[in-house]
């Protein structure tokens, strides 16, 4: 079983940044997807969530408006698109599957996204 990230780096702050989770070694389409984030001496945080579907979302308060969670069940991937980024935002960004049937997560080892001017 493999999650990787990719697509975090550097952005001024009012930008936008997209990234991508790829997994592998499991059925994709059977998990619900999240995004956590974590940033420098801090607790990790959730930040959106998708169904198994793609049909339902839900973000945390902080995020709201800002960002979009989405899902390609074909290509084995979720998304988290970030606009209007402050430098709150700058921390590691890791996605997790998750089975409510069996209770088994995966985590993948996370993106670095840094926000500031």
């Amino acid at each position: 079983v493999q999650l990787v990230e990719s697509g975090g780096g550097l952005v001024q702050p009012g930008g936008s940044l997209r990234v991508s989770c790829s997994g592998s070694g499991f059925t994709f389409s059977t998990y619900i997807m999240t995004w956590y984030r974590q940033a420098p001496g801090k607790e990790r945080e959730l930040v959106a969530t998708i169904s198994e579907d793609g049909s339902n979302m839900n973000y945390a308060d902080s995020v709201k408006g800002r960002f979009t969670i989405s899902r390609d069940n074909a290509k084995n991937t979720v998304n988290l698109q970030m606009n209007s980024l402050k430098p709150d935002d700058t921390a590691v960004y890791y996605c997790r599957a998750s089975s409510r049937v069996t209770g088994i997560g995966y985590w993948g080892k996370g993106t670095l996204v840094t926000v500031s001017s």
